[in-house]
Formats: C-alpha cells, sequence, structure tokens
C-alpha cells in the first residue's frame, strides 16, 4: 500500500499553553472547521472531543494529552492536544519530544503566565519550532500588542504578527492578514464563523496594519540576503516570497509568526490552520533522528524506504484493548502482524493492532508511514520513551526526561481482598505515567504513592475508583523531602561476624564530601595495592546506594553527595559480597550523621493573580507560609504576585485563598528547586517522623 498524503503535506503539532488558555476550545474548532466532527462541543458543558476522560469533562480542564487526526487542504495533520496545569507537565514533555512542530496560545488578557514559560522552556529544550495564537481577543482587557511586547520581553522569542485584529474585547470582529494586506472579517451566524469575508483594510487601520507590515518584512528580509537586497531596493515583497522566507525562519526557530483570534467565538482559527500549513516543518523539514550514543554515525533519514524507527511516548491503559502504546515513526513503515526490536530494554515485540487515534476512539490501519503518530496494541514489554526499529538495523534514540516527583500519599485498599487489585491497577498507572510512582517503605510496610502535586494524586485516586473499581484509603499528602551532608567528613565502618561455620568480614575507609545542589550521588574508588578485591568495590557502592535510599537523619532520601572509597581490608575466607555491603552501610550511616546533615525541602514557584484590594491580604498570607516574595506587578485590573513558597506550606491553599479574596484571586505554582529547611522547622519535621515510625 502507498502513502496517500506526500510526506512534505504531512504536519504533527502540538497545542500548549497555561491553564485556561483555551487549548481544548481551539482543538474543538479547529477539528470542526477540518470536517473533523459536525458539532462543536464546549468545555464547560462537558462535551469536548478532546477532554475524553470522566474527571476532564467534570473539572473542566485537560488531564492527558489526546491525539487526533485531520486533513487540511490537502496536508495530513496530527494533532495533540495537551493539558496546561502543571501536575501534568508530563503529558507536555512526552508529546514535544516527537512533534514536528507546535502552537503556542497565550490568553490575551493573562499574556504570558507561569506555566506559558515552562511550556515555551520544555518546547526549545526539543527545538520544535511554534507559531503562537494570542486567544481571548473577545474579552474585557484584552490586548494583543501587549502579549506580543510580553512574548518578546519575558520569553526571549522573536515573535513576528503575521496578523493583527480589527477592535478588541466586545468589538472585536476581525484580523487584518499582513501578508496578503486583506481585512477578515467575521460573519456571526448560525455556521460558527465558517463565513467570512475578505475586504480593504478599514481606513483607521491602514497606517498601523502597514506598519506591522514593515516589520514583518524586514524580519523576513533579515533571514536571506537575496530577498533584502529586493526589500531594500523596492520596499516591498511578494506574498509567496514572504510565506517561503517566513517558513524558513520559523523553521529555522529564528522567528515565531503570531496570530490572535477568539475560538469561543470561532474567530481566526481558519487563518491559524493556514498557519500550520505554511509556516510549520513536515517531517522532512527537521534533521534526520540520530543515535543518542554514536551521533551521526548512525541516523534514520524521513524516508518510508529506511529501516524502521519510532519512539513509544505515551502508554494508556484501555479497558477494551487493554495497553495500548503511542508511537511516532520517524522512519520507514510500520504493518500490523510486523515484528519490532525494542532497543532500550533488548526484546523483540509483535504488533497486534495498528490504530489511528481521534481522542479516545480508534481507527483500524494496516500499514503506518514515516511521520505518522499511530496507537499500536500487543507491545505489553514497552515503556514511555523505549526506541522501537528494525533489528537487523537498530538504533537508540536519545530517551524523554522526566521531572521527579514532590508529593506523596500513603495509599491501602478497603479491604484485604482488594490488595492484589490496587496493587495491579497501580502498576498500570505507573506505566502510563513517569511522573507517578509507587513503592512500598519497608519500616512503615505501607504503599506509598508519590506525584507532581495534590491534584495529580486526587485524579490517580480517583480513577483507581472509576476505572479499577478499587476503594482505596489515602493518608495525608507528604512532601518528598531529601537529606544532605554540609561538611566533609572521613571514617571507616567495619563488619565481622562469627559464627559455627564461615565467618562475615568487610572493612572500608570512606571519605563524604557534599556536592553542589543538583549534583547527585558519585562514587569515587580510590583503593590501590588491592587492599580491598576489585570484585567486592561494586558491593561497596551498593551498600552505600543502599543506606542513601532512607537517609540515617529522617528516613529521607540522601542526595548530592560524593563518597570516595580509599583504603580497606578483606579477609581470604570470610569476606563476601554481603559483608562488604553491610561495612559500606555502617560507614555511610554512621559519617553521615557527623556531617551535619540537613533537610532539604522542595520550593514552588507561586504566581497569585488577585484585585488589588486583597492585594494586602494575599502577601501576608505568603510570608506566614515562610513564602518570599519576588516581584509585584499591575497586569490590566489585577495585581500579580510572585513568590517562593515551600511546598510543604501550599496544602489547602487554594481554598485558603478562595475564602481569602471572595473567590476572586486564582493562582498557580510549579517545582523550582530543593532548599535547606530552616533549623526550627527541621527538628519539627524529624521529630514528627520518629514518631511516625514509632506507631506505625
Amino acid at each position: 500500500m502507498s502513502r496517500k498524503t506526500p510526506l512534505e503535506k504531512v504536519r504533527n503539532i502540538g497545542i500548549m499553553a497555561h491553564i485556561d488558555a483555551g487549548k481544548t476550545t481551539t482543538s474543538e474548532r479547529i477539528l470542526y472547521y477540518a470536517g473533523r466532527i459536525h458539532k462543536i462541543g464546549e468545555v464547560h458543558d462537558g462535551a469536548a472531543v478532546m477532554d475524553w476522560m470522566e474527571q476532564e469533562r467534570e473539572r473542566g480542564i485537560t488531564i492527558t494529552s489526546a491525539a487526533t487526526h485531520l486533513e487540511w487542504r490537502d496536508h495530513q495533520i496530527s494533532l495533540i492536544d495537551t493539558p496546561g496545569h502543571v501536575d501534568f507537565t508530563v503529558e507536555v514533555e512526552r508529546s514535544l519530544r516527537v512533534l514536528d512542530g507546535a502552537v503556542a496560545l497565550f490568553c490575551a488578557v493573562g499574556g504570558v503566565e507561569p506555566q506559558s514559560e515552562t511550556v515555551w522552556r520544555q518546547s526549545e529544550k526539543y527545538n520544535v519550532p511554534k507559531l503562537a495564537f494570542v486567544n481571548k481577543m473577545d474579552r474585557t482587557g484584552a490586548d494583543f500588542f501587549s502579549v506580543v511586547a510580553q512574548m518578546q520581553k519575558e520569553l526571549g522569542a522573536n515573535g513576528v504578527p503575521v496578523v493583527i485584529p480589527i477592535g478588541a474585547e466586545e468589538k472585536f470582529k476581525g484580523i487584518v492578514d499582513l501578508v496578503t494586506m486583506k481585512a477578515v472579517m467575521y460573519i456571526d451566524d448560525a455556521e460558527a464563523g465558517r463565513n467570512f469575508t475578505e475586504e480593504e483594510i478599514p481606513a483607521d487601520l491602514v497606517e498601523v496594519a502597514q506598519k506591522w507590515r514593515t516589520n514583518l518584512l524586514e524580519k523576513c528580509a533579515e533571514q536571506d540576503e537575496v530577498l533584502l537586497d529586493k526589500f531594500l531596493d523596492t520596499g516591498d515583497l511578494s506574498e509567496m516570497e514572504t510565506r517561503t522566507v517566513l517558513r524558513k525562519a520559523t523553521i529555522a526557530r529564528e522567528v515565531v509568526p503570531i496570530f490572535c483570534g477568539a475560538a469561543f467565538k470561532n474567530k481566526g482559527i481558519q487563518r491559524l490552520l493556514d498557519g500550520v500549513i505554511h509556516y510549520l516543518p513536515s517531517p522532512l523539514d527537521i534533521p534526520p533522528v540520530i543515535c543518542a550514543e554514536e551521533k551521526e554515525a548512525n541516523q534514520r533519514a524521513p524516508e518510508d524506504s529506511a529501516p524502521f524507527s519510532g519512539m513509544a511516548f505515551k502508554i494508556m491503559s484501555d479497558k477494551h484493548m487493554g495497553k495500548l502504546t503511542f508511537v511516532r515513526i520517524y522512519s520507514g513503515t510500520l504493518r500490523q502482524g510486523d515484528t519490532v526490536y525494542n532497543s532500550t530494554r533488548d526484546k523483540s515485540q509483535r504488533v497486534g493492532r495498528l490504530l489511528r487515534m481521534h481522542a479516545i476512539k480508534q481507527e483500524a490501519l494496516d500499514v503506518a508511514f514515516t511521520g505518522d503518530i499511530v496507537g499500536i496494541v500487543g507491545l505489553s514489554d514497552t515503556r514511555t520513551g523505549d526506541t522501537l526499529c528494525n533489528e537487523d538495523n537498530p538504533i537508540h534514540l536519545m530517551a524523554i526526561e522526566f521531572p521527579s516527583p514532590v508529593v506523596s500519599i500513603s495509599i491501602a485498599p478497603e479491604s484485604k481482598a482488594e490488595n492484589e487489585k490496587l496493587s495491579e491497577a497501580l502498576h498500570k498507572l505507573a506505566d502510563e505515567d513517569p511522573t507517578f510512582t509507587v513503592s512500598f517503605d519497608q519500616e512503615t510496610s505501607e504503599t506509598i504513592i508519590s506525584g507532581m502535586g495534590e491534584l495529580h494524586l486526587d485524579i490517580i485516586v480517583d480513577r483507581l475508583r472509576r476505572e479499577f473499581n478499587v476503594k482505596a484509603a489515602v493518608g495525608r499528602p507528604e512532601v518528598a523531602y531529601r537529606e544532605t551532608g554540609t561538611i566533609a567528613v572521613e571514617g571507616e565502618g567495619k563488619y565481622i561476624k562469627q559464627s559455627g561455620g564461615r565467618g562475615q568480614y568487610g572493612h572500608v575507609k570512606v571519605r563524604l564530601q557534599p556536592r553542589d545542589k543538583g549534583q547527585g550521588f558519585a562514587f569515587i574508588n580510590s583503593v590501590v595495592g588491592g587492599r580491598i578485591p576489585n570484585n567486592f568495590i561494586p558491593s561497596v557502592e551498593k551498600g552505600i546506594v543502599k543506606a542513601m535510599i532512607a537517609g540515617p537523619f529522617a528516613g529521607y532520601p540522601v542526595v548530592d553527595m560524593a563518597v570516595e572509597l580509599y583504603d580497606g581490608s578483606y579477609h581470604d575466607v570470610d569476606s563476601s559480597d554481603i559483608a562488604f555491603q553491610e561495612a559500606a552501610r555502617m560507614a555511610f550511616k554512621d559519617l553521615f550523621m557527623k556531617s551535619q546533615p540537613q533537610i532539604l525541602e522542595p520550593i514552588m514557584a507561586v504566581e497569585v493573580v488577585t484585585p488589588e484590594e486583597f492585594m494586602g491580604a494575599v502577601t501576608g498570607s505568603i510570608c506566614q507560609r515562610r513564602g518570599r516574595i519576588d516581584q509585584m506587578e499591575t497586569k490590566g485590573n489585577s495585581k500579580v504576585i510572585e513568590s517562593h513558597v515551600p511546598l510543604s506550606e501550599m496544602f489547602g491553599y487554594a481554598n485558603h485563598l478562595r475564602t481569602l479574596t471572595q473567590g476572586r484571586a486564582n493562582f498557580s505554582m510549579q517545582f523550582e528547586h530543593y532548599e535547606a529547611v530552616p533549623f526550627n522547622v527541621a527538628e519539627e519535621i524529624v521529630k514528627k517522623r520518629r514518631e511516625q515510625n514509632k506507631v506505625r
């Protein structure tokens, strides 16, 4: 079977933004205008196609990324709608890893918001070309040019408007296309904005439009010397020349074309879709994927005739089909029944079914081609970030990096009969979400689940009840504290055990040295002269790593420490792997307590947007929570307070803020870094932790 759409007409894009910027609403309009759906579903009615989970429809937020497929002007577009809430940032991360381009949405009132910056940084990490869409131009306080300025200042983006609005707020009625220099006037009718007219630019906007067209042409001309000469000679470029050079600059990530509209009022979406076609890359426009280890020595060109390669970027549990794996195909073709090689796990697996996704619905495929994003049934041993390829032509692609969980709770089934069901369900959910982890606390005999925030874990527990029919009791949220040492120390550990038979002997001398924040653990072997045989060196490291899992100070994981093994001794008969593990564990525990240990806590970047009359109460509440206010500024009629607050102080803050501001303020937060806990707070944490362990 041959390819239906030429590869140069394929677009793989995602929609990313801060929460409540209108991503899902925009996605619904895109599907409607492309003919993929015939009735627009609204988020507030719980009827949006792309918000298919029950929790999404009830809460009016996107929780999981949803993929769909559509056609626009003879082009094939794979579209992924991503969440805006910081607790579900993993969905943005893994989607951007496999997409060729993205549409960044900004609220015309809120502008560049905290999560806008986060998703922008994520897209920059993966070198993803972008368009920007300033949404909600019909809202009170909408200011297109202010958002453009914020993008340039706060994101460092070379934003270039390719349209400008005609009116704003309730008077927003169309746009001026700066490429064609025509006014696009939308007709409010039963056709939901499908109808519009192209007219001459209104007289009062001609001067402004000419100014921004000159800005557009200057930015374009800068990217091409021939066109720069023509622009300097004639002061103008043709429509085709403008589109060609703007596309080239967008793909090179030199500029970001900016569109605007009001998705809820069905305005501006068709021009945005045209922009996706004109300016975002096809798989042919991005560099070939390369092997993570061998760099240029092993790469895959985006060709159907090349050996197959792809990346599993998302796992989903489907009650009817079981495990569904989302895969981006970078090269070659894939057919139902093919055997693929998982180079990450060194396993071969068979493709049971091949599907094209439309949110929760599927369409069966016989074959998938380069550039396609598909769902595969049958890859039971595949995890998020794994590379799939042809076994005769293996390649290992760069994996996806995920942030560590910051909040934990204990969880237990309400009855012993449900214990196995709970365990199975938790591991299925952990397969789906790399930022959700499950562990077992040996000391307390409790199952601990960890995630990116209270909402994240709340959704997990809700899914256990609804999807897996498991009723579970949960403990109070616990902060993922860490421990570290602050001074260098050295000493020894000796493990000697004699019994009737063979004894145990292990002896190590080690140095502990604190490392800079975020550098993690390092093990250094400085033993010379065979004082400890080489086969026991890994045992020493293993013992230290075990001791670091639950730190000696308060039982939290130890981070940012270097441990140097510089001497020791052994016994020809009694020395063993276990003996050296125990000696290392004893040495580490003893020395760590002498290294002036401290507890580290996660610090969150918190932004509160509040009416001015509540500003004093809000800043007071942040200070009471050990927060540090960094900046205050005015946005429209509101005050924006940027601060850093310990995560431990943020539980229940949403309800507190509503009470404080009569429900008129909102906030967002995201993990920023770990920081030492003040001495008096650390004492309380240690005391409480030890009391909990005694009770358990």
